[in-house]
């Protein structure tokens, strides 16, 4: 910890956030621009804010602070709920939270909050919009078939949901449309190579690349597979535990879901992810952990892609060969 950085835990609600700073001192905010600049009156060149990722509350202050130049860290909620935990605190407020996020801070090693560019924070909520209709989709195409199943179906149900499916899936295509455009503004190189990866079709690279940011931001395969919560959790301790290992699911649930849909296309046409597969399944275990392994081959054959300039190549020792 740097003895002259003064830090700032930051507990937000929709309305208000309550700050407490390394020397005790305890403030509250409304949540909105005024009460942002009010905040900031307080910081200087070694203020470091620290917060909790709470849904969509978070993020107005955290780009506020990002472009007004200050240091900022959005920490992980299970972090923060394990280290308050740790601390037996029998009290639980907005104020008593802020102060054990400011004690969190000094006692972690915090990493600095980059935010999104406006590109990627556009992509990313018509990625969120595209998964409301998809349900919305799915939803309508069982009730319909519920309702057509009946022996005397009503034409006003069977109408108005048919209308209803139609205009949802009208929305879906001009969403992936104009997400596909905007995206290769930015990542279409990326975009491109990722698509020639056997197991990997147009609608699922374009969502890795969303995503991930064009993979912008990893330096290494095992980080990227880690984002997505595919590194192993091994639980053991002397000779009596010894649990069975599971992928830690701590990361990006949608990007996990997709990688594991493609897991199934992989294993038929990519040979890397075939080889890897039959070989677990080989040594008698299960097929849902042969699949999770080609979830994380496929990830790092995404890794070595986008890092190299490269396209893929299945006669290639090392899958890649250039353009």
């Amino acid at each position: 910890m740097n003895k002259d950085i003064k830090y700032f835990g930051i507990d937000i609600s929709y309305l208000v956030f309550d700050v407490t700073d390394s020397d005790g001192n305890y403030y509250q905010f409304k949540n909105n621009v005024t009460g942002f600049k009010k905040f900031i009156k307080l910081l200087d060149i070694n203020s470091h804010c620290v917060m909790e990722a709470t849904g969509y509350y978070h993020y107005q202050l955290a780009y506020y602070l990002l472009e007004s130049g200050f240091k900022v860290s959005v920490e992980n909620p299970l972090s923060v709920k394990r280290f308050i935990q740790m601390k037996l605190s029998k009290i639980k407020t907005d104020k008593s939270d802020s102060k054990l996020i400011c004690e969190y801070a000094r006692q972690v090693e915090l990493k600095l909050w980059q935010g999104n560019s406006k590109h990627q924070i556009e992509c990313l909520q018509m990625t969120r919009l595209l998964s409301v209709y998809t349900k919305q989709s799915t939803m309508l195409k069982n009730k319909l078939h519920g309702e057509t199943v009946l022996g005397n179906p009503s034409k006003l149900v069977v109408g108005s949901l048919k209308r209803s499916l139609k205009h949802v899936q009208k929305e879906i295509k001009t969403l992936e449309e104009k997400l596909l455009i905007l995206v290769k503004q930015v990542h279409q190189d990326v975009l491109t190579r990722i698509k020639s990866i056997p197991g990997i079709g147009n609608k699922t690279a374009l969502m890795l690349v969303v995503l991930t940011d064009g993979l912008d931001r990893f330096t290494s395969a095992s980080e990227l597979c880690s984002y997505a919560g595919l590194t192993p959790l091994i639980r053991q301790s002397g000779s009596s535990v010894k649990g069975r290992p599971r992928i830690s699911k701590i990361g990006n649930q949608k990007l996990r879901n997709l990688l594991f849909m493609c897991s199934f296309t992989a294993c038929k046409y990519n040979k890397a992810c075939r080889d890897i597969y039959e070989r677990i399944v080989a040594k008698g275990k299960s097929k849902k952990l042969a699949l999770i392994a080609v979830c994380n081959k496929l990830l790092k054959q995404v890794f070595a892609i986008a890092k190299s300039g490269l396209t893929y190549d299945h006669t290639y020792r090392s899958t890649l060969v250039k353009n």
